[in-house]
């Protein structure tokens, strides 16, 4: 039986729990750099340097736009219309709620959506609004393909989580996606920024779960097996039941050929994972098959 990679088996439980049946939207091949909407900042002084990116979203939305029935763009007008005339700022946030959600409920276009959440969130300048708006970014970063729009998606999400840090710096929450964006978003030379953003959340709360699993993810990342398996014990020492790290430490356990370790949290898992009937299956084949090499 082939055996899984680390990322590989975290990557389809993620998928089962955030993904979204949206559609995906292709940027042109020929997207202008420094159109307007991109919210992309260079570092602060001292800092590494910070990429762009040549992902267009006046260009995606004009696309998009052009899929949509009559109706549907007569709607969207309708809305922008609002936002761009309306001297009510209250209007101009509902309009970009009733954006987002038709992009998300009637077509299903992840990047529209997101946008105008993101648009909402930083015209109402809300805290948890902003965090809200950069997970989104961040949780579907590895779903796409397209690496300019992955990096477009990276920045968006920075610029989010730098505007709820501004508004309370003590949002662990913003402080660990920001870390996370430095860390998996391909948008900076010095990915070890993000790591010391997250490290400052550990320090100041060692039961800080996301920040926990996100370091464990860095440590396998790099190749430091050891340090994930402890970040991944703490996890489950706070949380038993935390089915990402049950299944994390068994591939880990497996990879070193200490089958008894490995089936011994597979079993752990196998129980945890009663939505899912593939990934139980899965499992159930996984225990059975190290116990016949053991």
């Amino acid at each position: 039986m082939k055996k899984p990679q680390y990322i590989t088996i975290f990557v389809a439980l993620a998928a089962l729990c955030l993904l979204w049946a949206f559609g995906s939207i292709k940027p042109p091949a020929q997207a202008n750099a420094h159109e307007g909407h991109q919210h992309e900042h260079a570092g602060q002084p001292g800092e590494g340097t910070v990429s762009t990116s040549s992902f267009s979203i006046d260009s995606a939305l004009t696309a998009a736009k052009g899929t949509l029935l009559p109706a549907g763009a007569a709607r969207l007008t309708s809305l922008e219309s609002t936002i761009e005339k309306s001297p009510d700022q209250v209007q101009k946030i509902q309009a970009f709620r009733a954006i987002s959600m038709y992009w998300k409920d009637s077509v299903k276009a992840f990047i529209p959506y997101a946008w105008y959440v993101a648009e909402g969130a930083r015209l109402e300048n809300s805290e948890k609004n902003l965090n809200f708006a950069g997970h989104l970014f961040l949780n579907n970063l590895q779903h796409v393909e397209n690496g300019e729009m992955a990096k477009w998606m990276a920045l968006q999400a920075k610029d989010l989580f730098e505007r709820s840090l501004k508004l309370n710096p003590d949002n662990d929450s913003a402080k660990v996606g920001l870390g996370s964006t430095y860390m998996f978003g391909g948008i900076s030379n010095a990915p070890m920024e993000g790591i010391a953003k997250i490290r400052e959340v550990v320090a100041k709360d060692s039961t800080n779960l996301y920040a926990q699993m996100t370091l464990a993810m860095g440590s396998l990342m790099s190749g430091q097996t050891d340090k994930a398996k402890e970040r991944l014990e703490t996890i489950i020492r706070l949380d038993s039941k935390n089915l990402q790290a049950l299944l994390l430490l068994a591939d880990i356990y497996e990879k070193q050929d200490k089958k008894q370790e490995a089936i011994r949290y597979y079993q752990k898992a196998l129980p945890l994972a009663t939505e899912h009937t593939e990934m139980r299956a899965e499992l159930q084949k996984r225990i059975d098959a190290l116990k016949k090499q053991n």
